[in-house]
This record gives structure tokens, sequence and C-alpha cells, in this order.
């Protein structure tokens, strides 16, 4: 289809071309995305005059097949048509009646941000609750380096054995870290005096009131973890969020007792 007739199609039909479906570019949109065929010189040796063309979207393109007569609009309309009428039978068959979507969406638009917040927290919590099997040393890393990360102002790291591994990840954070461990020789103070001479944002507090192995983000976000960071992978074990505040100002709370 020549341009003049998509041009016509357009000007002819204007109610049926909203600019969510078709515009013209501007000048800084030309000069930036066009490609080499439409050049302004090429156009103008050939004794035409520029102008900036019409661009469509997704949904214009559809509009004007249902207009232009050319035997590749009506062929892809129909396409368009068969797709839409396989996708509705594909819902009332396998999902939901057309009629309760519509009735939802316009009736209930509260239950349906529901729905999508309850899918969104699913997908979410199968990001941040992991099981990790004996030999998937790098992914168990990976995911211990993805949560040290994600803090922005503090982190608070508990694991009665950890080493020089911890101070790799940790050494990358332009925040506060503190780390609660028992008295041993896996990080000992030579390590934190020479770390922090470098890096100075390392906090050690020494206990043995811990057993399991934690990470409190911005004191906001807590996780837990069933292997020490120096063991992740040997050994199959999980990492799970616990989503109760309770609990984390109670860890805090805690932490905050240890007098060293």
């Amino acid at each position: 289809v020549e341009t003049k007739r998509i041009n016509e199609a357009v000007k002819n039909n204007p109610k049926k071309f909203p600019l969510r479906f078709s515009w013209k570019l501007t000048d800084d949109e030309c000069k930036n995305f066009l490609v080499e065929n439409f050049d302004q010189k090429k156009i103008e040796k050939r004794g035409g005059k520029y102008k900036n063309p019409r661009v469509f979207t997704e949904q214009g393109v559809s509009m004007l097949t249902t207009i232009l007569k050319s035997k590749i609009a009506i062929e892809t309309s129909i396409r368009i048509m068969d797709a839409f009428v396989l996708m509705r039978h594909y819902i009332s068959n396998n999902l939901l009646e057309q009629k309760y979507i519509n009735n939802l969406v316009i009736t209930h638009e509260n239950r349906l941000n529901l729905v999508e917040e309850t899918l969104f927290s699913f997908n979410n919590e199968k990001e941040r609750n992991d099981i990790y099997f004996n030999g998937q040393i790098y992914d168990a890393y990976s995911k211990i380096t993805d949560i040290c990360n994600s803090a922005k102002e503090s982190l608070i790291i508990v694991d009665n054995y950890a080493d020089n591994k911890i101070l790799d990840i940790v050494k990358r954070l332009n925040i506060n870290v503190l780390i609660i461990t028992k008295p041993n020789q896996y990080l000992t103070n030579q390590d934190i005096i020479i770390y922090n001479e470098q890096y100075h944002n390392l906090k050690v507090k020494y206990t043995n009131n811990y057993h399991d192995r934690y990470f409190i983000i911005d004191e906001k976000v807590l996780y837990h973890c069933g292997a020490s960071i120096n063991r992740i992978g040997y050994k199959t074990f999980s990492i799970n969020e616990i989503n109760d505040e309770k609990y984390i100002r109670m860890l805090l709370s805690d932490i905050n007792s240890i007098k060293n």
C-alpha cells in the first residue's frame, strides 16, 4: 500500500486513530530514529518535499487492516480476528467465563488488584525462598551475595563460623556491616583490623547465643540461612525470608544487648 493511501485512511477516519494508535514523528524523532530510506536529502533529490512520517502502534496497525483494501491488509485483518477469537475461546473454556472477567474488571477492581498483589507476592516468595542442593556452591554463594547487596543502609550477619569469605562479600558494600559470631579462629582480630584499615565499615560482636545463621537487611528484612557462608553449597540447605516484624524487632533487641 502506498504511503499516501495510508495517510488518506487516517485522514478520512480520524476517530479511529487516536494518538495512542498513530502520530507523526517530531523533527528530533526523525533525526534519531529514521532509517536511511527516509533520508531527507534523498527525498529532496527526487523532487519531493520532506515531511515527517506517520508511525503506528500495534493497535494502529490492526485498525489499518480493517480500512485498507490491499490483499496483505485483508489477510492480516483476518489473522488478527482469528487470533482474537481463539484467545477468547481459550479464556472462556479454560479459565473463566468472559462475562465474569468483564464483571471482575468493571465492578470488582479492588479484587483484581488483590489477585495481582497475591500473584506478585507468590512470585516474589519463590525468589526469596530457595533450597540449594549439594554441589550448588556458586548458586548458593550468588544468592548470599544478592541478599547482602540488597542492603542500602545496614547489614547484620549472624554466623558462628564467619570467616574471610564474608569479608570478600561486604567489602563491596558502602554501608555499615555488623557481624555476630562466636569467639573462634575463623575471623581473628587481626583480620578485622587489617580489613578496616582499608574499608572502615565493619564491626564484629562475639557471643555463643546463636546456632542458626541470619541476615538482617536495613533492620527491615530478615533471612534465615541453614548453612554457614564458609560451607554454603557443600550440603543441602535452604534460605528463607521471615516475614514477621515481631521477630525482626526481637532479634535486633537481642543483638543490641550484646556488650562487646
